[in-house]
């Protein structure tokens, strides 16, 4: 008896003890679940450019960590959220216990590296698109994500919008019919730029080492860093890894698409400049039938003003957008607007009721649903797979053959796949 008893008074003395570290605060995230009513404790990484975009909309949650390798551009943020600790590191930001969950809007090549051990620690995430530089590193996010019981939410913001889920619901209802054919466009191009060609000093304030982090040393040149890390390999994949996630979104949601089973691409650079991505680039894409919707050809296309290469095909308005070829009819989107053709068939068409709630927000909608135990549109699951697919076209491009692509497996059948599907790291750097 006077052993049970005292087993008996330990755990009600470890249980007191883990209720009022609860109510102060001081729980692990992945032991703590936020009210409705608490306020989040957040951590951020990357605080300039999309960063500041992604912060501002959840400045109500309790900022208490601030991480950025550049502190010239971290004064905005650090003069917004004075109370919060700020890192260069991100690694020693993650450190923290009582983070409930954390924003990514690094370069992508950091993406994999702030999130999985976020994840791995029970903190929730909200991160930028394309989700990760390297196909496996998604997949390892995706799984994540689920084994931890995360809520997760990747930044393609313009799901959030209204015109998105009218054209779901449109293209649902069956208006346009059987859609096997889609054509994506995207008018972006990549800005040229410069490597180093000899070592030089990096800006006083800049801790260029970690911002080169997992990626290959190579000298500092003010052209591969901010935005312009896009058009580097080291770091970005082209317009395709940068905006691709955002328009091939649309059909993704409104056809119910996961991985492609094959994927072919050609391209060429045609503006001058050291920079490695191609300019013009188009990728095809071919999903499997998904129980009665058939089989559906997707091309991408970068670079130009409409679904073809050689700028023969443009619709006056939609510079860059969404083509759904459906059996009896077209749609043509874009972020705000759509179009049903030929006009002269759909003249006098109304629309659908609506099924897909008004959003209440992108950010806020992440934030909604980690304090009431709920999912989110963009979870890991579903934009895990859009993101694979993306990053694909730029493995299949890199490799310069077709690919039969297993998504049981994260393997296609070309052997050079391989190493743009999982890309090595710099000593020091590990997942």
């Amino acid at each position: 008896m006077p052993s049970r008893l005292s087993r008996r008074r330990f755990l009600q003395h470890t249980a007191a003890v883990a209720a009022t570290a609860a109510v102060a605060g001081t729980l692990p995230a992945a032991e703590r679940r936020p009210g409705p009513n608490d306020r989040l404790r957040l951590g951020i990484i990357g605080l300039a450019g999309q960063g500041a975009a992604n912060w501002g909309p959840v400045r109500g949650e309790e900022i208490i960590a601030l991480c950025d390798v550049d502190v010239n551009r971290a004064g905005p943020a650090r003069k917004e959220f004075p109370k919060a600790r700020f890192f260069e590191d991100y690694r020693r930001l993650l450190e923290l216990n009582n983070l409930d969950a954390v924003v990514i809007s690094t370069p992508d090549h950091h993406h994999a590296f702030a999130a999985l051990p976020a994840l791995r620690a029970g903190k929730h995430v909200y991160c930028e698109k394309p989700l990760a530089h390297s196909v496996s590193e998604v997949r390892l996010m995706r799984e994540a994500a689920a084994k931890h019981k995360c809520v997760t939410q990747m930044g393609t913001q313009i799901h959030a919008g209204e015109n998105y889920r009218r054209v779901v619901e449109i293209i649902q209802a069956g208006t346009i019919g059987s859609v096997r054919r889609v054509h994506v466009w995207c008018s972006t191009r990549p800005r040229p730029g410069q490597r180093a060609q000899k070592r030089a000093q990096s800006p006083k304030g800049l801790s260029y080492d970690l911002w080169l982090g997992p990626a290959p040393s190579r000298p500092y040149h003010p052209s591969h860093l901010h935005f312009d890390w896009r058009w580097w390999w080291d770091f970005g994949g082209g317009v395709l890894a940068d905006m691709a996630c955002h328009y091939m979104d649309l059909p993704h949601w409104a056809l119910d698409l996961r991985t492609p089973t094959t994927v072919s691409a050609s391209g060429q650079k045609t503006y001058k400049g050291d920079n490695e991505v191609p300019d013009v680039m188009q990728v095809e894409y071919e999903y499997p039938a998904r129980g009665r919707q058939p089989p559906v050809h997707l091309t991408w296309y970068n670079s130009v003003t409409g679904p073809n290469l050689n700028g023969k095909v443009t619709y006056a308005g939609y510079g860059s957008g969404v083509l759904f070829v459906g059996e009896r009819g077209e749609l043509l989107a874009n972020y705000g607007d759509y179009r049903l053709l030929p006009e002269e068939k759909f003249k006098g068409f109304v629309r659908p009721k609506p099924t897909i709630p008004r959003s209440v927000g992108h950010h806020r909608e992440w934030v909604e649903a980690i304090k009431n135990g709920r999912t989110t549109t963009c979870n890991f699951d579903y934009s895990g797979a859009l993101a694979e697919t993306v990053l694909l076209g730029n493995v299949a491009y890199r490799c310069g053959e077709k690919l039969q692509y297993d998504a049981r497996t994260g393997r296609a059948n070309v052997k050079a796949a391989a190493q743009y599907i999982q890309r090595e790291y710099r000593k020091g750097w590990t997942l």
